[in-house]
């Protein structure tokens, strides 16, 4: 079987609605089949793509984010950014962006965040009589932060797949992730500068203010904890996710929120997602045995730098082709089988790994939020059962920002990398 015939193969799953992971693993196994070689050859491959301490940080940090669905931590920091800024023009769209900020610094997930934001802040926005559009559309344009902001899951996996520092790559996300919060307000202020009628402003309480602080203080120590531990070089990712989960648990127990219920909640959906992604993870290993040994990641290298040996032009090309990936397809599997191709190929280009790796999880959240299939619109239509098509509409505009960010990352390379090299990660 050649490579033609397997890719092949491969979309041919796809199109018959056959799951990823279970796509991969049918098209290379009728590929090692054809070459001679065993079963037991795939099965091994497969438990080695899973066979790595650092992705343990992965349920960990899953765990993490589904506890503070369950406690309710959005809530938290929703009432927070509400009591902060009440006489700001337009006031519940900026506490919008401020509790996906929030949010972002615990979850590592833009699909928890739009369902656990969704829950609070689009019933609130539509009751002060903002448009539906405009709410659902900030609120999942706002999710995407939780996977660019550490602790990101798609970083942690691009991490351990391009043998990089998670470290760093959390370092590189972090002023990219303030960048998307910097462009969605700005759209929002001329948003609210034309809708005078529905942004109107709320009085300040102090009492309130003082009351929400009070109650987020547990939250916001979370990535005091998980950050400062792995840039000072006190544990590393997987242990600062480790005890990340041990203080959300403590946290819950303080709180009195953390019953047996919400504990068999979390681990219960924390062990469908880990099972999801790690099978992915061991069928994109057992892919890339088959593209490395069809040589694509050279041939592909050749094809590039003798069309263009500008990595500006390399990656504006690489930009569009994940974003049309992100649309159908999770992040996940195409970090997995993309990034062994993209490393050797970025070496040619002088483009830093971290950087690549930023610009691709920012891609792929672009594509998730790209009508007509974008895996986070349809989380937030689910939730608040309103036509898909005036989602669609209303999340348009907010493209355009997130749009611009990714062009400002492709376009120079020290916004991303100067953070890590400032902490001495790079």
């Amino acid at each position: 079987m050649d490579l033609w015939l397997y890719l092949l193969l491969f979309v041919v799953f796809l199109l018959l609605r056959v799951p990823v992971a279970f796509a991969m693993i049918a098209s290379s196994m009728l590929y090692f089949y054809s070459q001679g070689l065993s079963a037991g050859y795939a099965i091994s491959s497969i438990v080695n793509g899973i066979n790595s301490f650092p992705l343990l940080a992965v349920p960990l940090f899953i765990f993490v984010g589904t506890v503070a669905n369950q406690l309710g931590i959005a809530t938290r920091l929703y009432d927070l950014a509400r009591a902060a800024l009440p006489r700001l023009r337009g006031n519940l769209a900026y506490v919008n962006l401020g509790t996906a900020i929030g949010f972002s610094w615990i979850s590592g997930s833009a699909l928890a965040d739009a369902a656990s934001t969704s829950k609070v802040q689009i019933p609130q926005m539509l009751k002060a009589g903002y448009p539906y559009g405009f709410s659902a559309g900030l609120t999942a344009s706002g999710s995407l932060m939780s996977t660019v902001m550490p602790p990101s899951i798609p970083a942690v996996l691009f991490a351990a797949t391009a043998s990089i520092s998670t470290g760093a790559l959390f370092a590189g996300s972090i002023i990219p992730a303030m960048l998307m919060a910097l462009g969605l307000a700005a759209y929002v202020f001329f948003w609210v500068r034309r809708h005078p009628d529905v942004a109107k402003r709320q009085p300040f309480v102090g009492s309130m203010l003082g009351k929400a602080a009070v109650r987020v203080i547990g939250p916001a120590m979370l990535p005091v904890i998980i950050l400062g531990g792995i840039f000072s070089g006190l544990f590393t990712p997987t242990e600062s996710a480790g005890i990340a989960a041990v203080y959300m648990l403590i946290l819950g127990a303080i709180y009195r929120t953390l019953t047996w219920r919400v504990f068999w909640n979390a681990a219960k959906e924390t062990v469908v997602i880990s099972a999801g992604i790690l099978l992915i993870l061991g069928a994109s290993n057992l892919m890339g045995q088959v593209l490395a040994r069809e040589q694509v990641s050279r041939s592909l290298g050749e094809w590039l730098t003798g069309f263009t040996d500008n990595p500006i032009v390399f990656l504006l090309m690489l930009n569009v082709l994940l974003i049309l990936l992100g649309i159908p397809l999770e992040a996940p599997p195409v970090i997995l089988v993309l990034v062994p191709i993209l490393m050797p190929i970025i070496g040619q280009f002088g483009i830093d790994p971290v950087q690549l790796g930023v610009i691709m999880i920012l891609n792929l959240m672009i594509g998730s939020l790209t009508p007509p299939v974008g895996a986070v619109l349809f989380v937030v239509g689910s939730i608040t059962r309103r036509p898909m098509g005036e989602l669609f509409r209303g999340v348009l505009p907010f493209l355009i920002p997130l749009g611009v960010v990714l062009l400002l990352l492709t376009l120079f390379p020290v916004i991303v990398t100067s953070l890590p090299t400032l902490l001495g990660l790079m």
